[in-house]
């Protein structure tokens, strides 16, 4: 039986490595090993092989025979990812905009206040981070307005992989306001609570952000 203490540490592993591969700090094909990963984070070996295992089973590493071999999140895999979202999100912005409470539009509001803010403040590419930290948190409280864990959970786990593209998208300051005027319009639909609108507005919004990254190339 593993120790609770292990599994916590792996947790906080599989997370910490999870956002570094796929935010671009470890490239596509780079060669890692349990032992150089053990010596950088400072922990045991124990809880990074658990961490490498999961992260194995996210189809983000790879036993190559060499070595651990970054897969990482191409821009093929991110166009796939796109055709999902486009066929479920529809679906979640519609059942948002009957279960939503004002509590979760007034967070979804401060979000977006936020966010303009960030983009208005100057080059975005200064405030990259902090705009698409507030990008996931508005897609976060739309997935679990939509009353359903199984949207939710499909919905975060993609939107999470596509936090390099997401970040070079936005880094352009005419995306960032694209991205934010689209917000803004899912946000009024959701305090209409129309789901037919919402999920329109939430559909076009996700085939938008589908063609901006289209523009982006393939970093590795």
């Amino acid at each position: 039986m593993r120790d609770h203490r292990t599994i916590s540490i792996a947790d906080q592993i599989f997370e910490q490595l999870e956002k570094e591969i796929l935010s671009g700090k470890y490239k596509r094909g780079e060669i890692l090993s349990e032992m150089k990963l053990s010596e950088e984070l400072g922990v045991s070996r124990t809880p990074v092989r658990e961490a490498i295992r999961r992260l194995e089973q996210e189809h983000i590493l790879k036993d190559s025979g060499k070595g651990l071999t970054v897969v990482g999140i191409s821009k093929t895999d991110m166009l796939d990812m796109y055709e999902i979202r486009i066929g479920l999100e529809g679906n979640a912005g519609a059942r948002a905009a009957v279960n939503i409470t004002d509590e979760d539009l007034k967070k979804m509001g401060e979000i977006l206040d936020l966010q303009k803010y960030y983009i208005e403040k100057g080059d975005p590419k200064d405030n990259a981070d902090n705009i698409k930290d507030l990008d996931s948190q508005f897609h976060a409280v739309l997935y679990d307005s939509c009353g359903s864990q199984a949207y939710k959970d499909v919905l975060l786990q993609i939107h999470r992989k596509m936090t390099k593209f997401r970040k070079a998208s936005i880094s352009k300051k005419s995306r960032a306001e694209e991205s934010l005027h689209e917000h803004f319009a899912i946000y009024e639909a959701l305090k209409l609570h129309d789901p037919d609108l919402t999920r329109e507005r939430v559909t076009q919004h996700t085939v938008d952000a589908r063609d901006r990254i289209k523009e982006l190339p393939d970093t590795e």
